[in-house]
């Protein structure tokens, strides 16, 4: 017996929509028939506004969105993205659009502007009436200012997530201290907004207790200036914060300096719940405040370290050595992703990195790494590579601009036990004679190489279940992440 779409119960229908998470599959499935054009709108808790998204041929008016909120009525999460937005793309969506949904839809808790140059503070204000919201997410918001996020900040004490990247308009810190003392934030991140300091974010207070994620990172690149280490300095007693991060369990902090006892770097040693740390480029660390760390964060499962060097006691490294990998050895039993990134290093000189291939080998021999990305890594030859095969749990590798890695040092690759991802990207002294060796081995799930123009195509076949395999050269995008 033929059965059409129609003649499905509406539960099972209902379910079905369920299952699509694709926009553009879902606006598919409404155009099908009337009523899983009903179901669709009831089901879908997100939109989209926006340059090149849905709705975004639709004009811009009040009564159009009130014809969107009307057909829409479980909206939770809202997202407004004028990214590559130009005037010939029609009118934005501003302030009052922003008091239209306020208004229309009581069940949105989260909330993304993005690109949004027509909403001020007088829209954001209107948000103040808005009691369920816990998300706000801000991104190059021009026009907005302290004045409007204070009103957001005193009006929606549910929020638990606030995201504020390039916000020049945000600078007074009466907001910070406000969400500080009566908020709920549990994830905060700040980026390149010029206006908020690592010392101002020190006025959060006791807010620092409930968060769970933090990330703060200043605008454009940051090179710094040499300083000198001091040996007295004592990460453990930064008497003047006596608030704590208890709760912490993600922190990334990159591209600013601190001087000790001062800035964010206490956060360092007051976060015992810590899972996740990336420190990108921060100025002015050394092995203490690593030491520090690994002390404080038994539960730390994953560190990425971007580092380059300056002058120290005369000579040129990062502000990191091997003492710092032993201390991580030591006290973290749980670590099982480590990436080490490396810029500015010379490979003639290896010991710029301020790492050897001893300290590694404590590092992955105590802890039970199972993925190692190591980047501009140059103190790892093909004779340190040899540790490598000392990792009993490493199950996937990425190798990248690691030149002074050759054949050889893929002999030893081979020979890791439980490996089964293999990554080389830009690792240009490995040819094919090195890739035959992992042919051999016939055990790896997936291997992928990217500009590494001794190696063929031809040379990884049977190499793995899954290769990909690319000529391409580092992309500005890449650099610009990587190095600025």
């Amino acid at each position: 017996m033929h059965c059409s779409m129609e003649d499905l119960p509406e539960a099972v229908l209902a379910e079905i929509v369920k299952r699509v998470t694709r926009t553009s599959d879902l606006n598919s499935i409404s155009l099908v028939s009337k009523e899983l054009y009903t179901i669709e709108a009831v089901q879908r808790g997100a939109i989209h506004i926006g340059c090149g998204l849905c709705p975004a041929t639709e004009a811009l008016t009040s009564e159009a969105l009130t014809s969107i909120c009307s057909r829409f009525p479980n909206l939770w999460k809202l997202e407004i993205d004028y990214c590559d937005w130009i005037p010939s793309h029609g009118n934005q969506l501003d302030n009052q659009g922003i008091l239209v949904f306020t208004s229309r839809c009581p069940s949105l808790t989260d909330l993304t502007l993005s690109f949004c140059s027509y909403i001020d503070d007088s829209g954001i204000g209107c948000l103040a009436y808005w009691k369920n919201l816990t998300s706000l997410r801000l991104n190059s918001a021009p026009k907005i200012t302290s004045n409007g996020l204070l009103s957001v900040v005193v009006g929606c004490r549910s929020l638990s997530t606030l995201h504020l990247n390039d916000c020049d308009g945000i600078d007074s810190i009466k907001w910070l201290e406000v969400l500080g003392l009566e908020g709920s934030l549990e994830e905060f991140v700040v980026k390149n907004c010029k206006g908020i300091s690592q010392y101002d974010l020190l006025k959060f207070g006791p807010g620092w207790m409930k968060l769970q994620k933090f990330e703060f990172e200043t605008k454009g690149g940051f090179w710094g200036r040499a300083v000198e280490y001091d040996s007295s300095y004592n990460a453990h007693n930064l008497n003047r914060y006596d608030f704590r991060c208890e709760n912490l369990k993600d922190l990334r902090l990159a591209r600013f300096e601190t001087w000790p006892e001062i800035g964010l770097r206490f956060v360092l040693g007051k976060c015992k719940a810590l899972e996740k740390i990336c420190l990108q480029y921060v100025h002015a660390l050394n092995d203490n405040d690593m030491i520090a760390l690994s002390q404080s964060c038994k539960n730390l499962k994953s560190i990425s370290l971007w580092l380059r060097p300056y002058f120290y006691d005369g000579y040129y490294r990062t502000p990191f050595t091997d003492d710092s990998l032993k201390a991580l050895a030591r006290n973290c039993p749980m670590l099982t992703t480590v990436e080490l990134a490396f810029v500015c290093c010379s490979s003639d000189y290896p010991s710029e990195t301020g790492f050897t291939h001893k300290g590694l080998l404590v590092l992955i021999q105590s802890c039970p790494v199972r993925v190692l990305m190591l980047n501009g890594a140059h103190f790892l030859k093909d004779e340190g590579m040899k540790v490598l095969c000392s990792a009993p749990f490493l199950e996937t590798l990425e190798l990248m601009f690691c030149e002074l890695i050759t054949d050889v040092g893929m002999r030893s690759i081979a020979q890791i036990p439980c490996l089964s991802n293999l990554t080389l990207r830009w690792c240009e002294n490995v040819t094919d004679v090195g890739v035959a060796g992992l042919v051999l081995g016939r055990k790896l799930e997936s291997l992928t190489i990217q500009g590494c123009h001794q190696v063929s195509q031809q040379a990884m076949q049977g190499a793995a279940r899954s290769v990909r395999y690319s000529t391409d050269a580092p992309s500005h995008a890449f650099h610009k992440k990587m190095y600025y």
